[in-house]
Parts: structure tokens; sequence; C-alpha cells
């Protein structure tokens, strides 16, 4: 399941940077202006690799769901183990 969430995140920010790639390259090949197409160029690059280094890697989600309720099962073991 995790995989396919991760690819619907994917494709959401594809959606974004292709066209602002696209127009990146059409102003700085066809129109001449290379400030701006740079910007776009990065901003879409910057869009897909901030999507996949920002995101929280599933083995630390998976850290804290696992301390945060193992927690709470090693508190309820403890008061079985009293009575």
């Amino acid at each position: 399941m995790v995989g396919l969430f991760d690819s619907i995140k994917l494709v959401g920010v594809l959606i974004l940077a292709i066209p602002a790639a696209l127009a990146g390259l059409e102003f700085l090949l066809v129109r001449g202006e290379p400030v701006i197409g740079a910007a776009l160029l990065v901003l879409a690059t910057a869009l897909v690799v901030g999507q996949h280094y920002l995101s929280l890697p599933t083995s630390v989600r998976g850290l804290l769901l696992n301390g945060v309720l193992g927690s709470g099962s090693a508190d309820s073991e403890s008061e079985s183990r009293d009575d």
C-alpha cells in the first residue's frame, strides 16, 4: 500500500512540475529569456527532488509508531504482572 501512496504523490508533483519545466524550456530556448527559463527549470527540479527527499520515509514512520504504541503496551504489561 505504501508504494501506491508514493506513486500517487509523485504523479501529483509531476502534474505541477512538467508544465513548469516545459515553460522553462520554452523561455530558455525559444523566447531567449534565460533567467526566467532557468528559474522555471530549477523550480520544476526542486519540486520533484523535494518531494522525494522531504517526504518521511516509511521506516521512520514505523519506528515512530512502534515507539508510541510500544510504550503503551509496555505499561500494560507491567500492570498485568503486578496483579
